[in-house]
């Protein structure tokens, strides 16, 4: 498995943000760090960048959130994997486009490389109040 390291202040994320025009262009990616890690503020940065000008917000609540015509966003930390396939959710991120599933676990990994949907994951740690730590996996 390729990884890629990437260490970021959260107002500048174009090197990582570039790597969706190049090389990340639809599949599901997983991210995965702490509460307020920024994985929303990375989904919001990546939107921007492809030229989508829908609000983004955290689905929290609303399980799921549709930017544009092809790019999904996932979390589901309040309800976790089985309420996700419970919901017939996992045939939604067979959908063309590009996934961001928050909260993603090993089980939900395990699920997508077996069921050969293109999956990346993305660890975000917090290394300060302005800095973070992007490791970038492709599964």
């Amino acid at each position: 498995m390729k990884q890629t390291q990437y260490i970021l202040g959260v107002e500048d994320l174009s090197p990582l943000v570039s790597l969706f025009n190049a090389e990340i262009k639809s599949g599901v990616v997983i991210l995965r760090g702490d509460l307020a890690a920024g994985k929303t503020t990375l989904v919001k940065a990546v939107v921007k960048a492809l030229g989508v000008d829908d609000e983004v917000t955290s689905p929290t609540f609303s399980l799921q959130q549709c930017y544009g015509d092809k790019i999904f966003h996932y979390d589901i930390y309040n309800h976790g994997i089985e309420h996700f396939i419970s919901l017939g959710m996992l045939e939604e991120l067979d959908k063309e486009g590009l996934h961001f599933v928050e909260w993603g676990d090993d089980e939900l990994i395990k699920i997508l490389t077996g069921a050969a949907i293109e999956t990346t994951v993305i660890e975000i740690e917090k290394t300060s109040d302005d800095k973070r730590e992007y490791k970038v996996e492709y599964a």
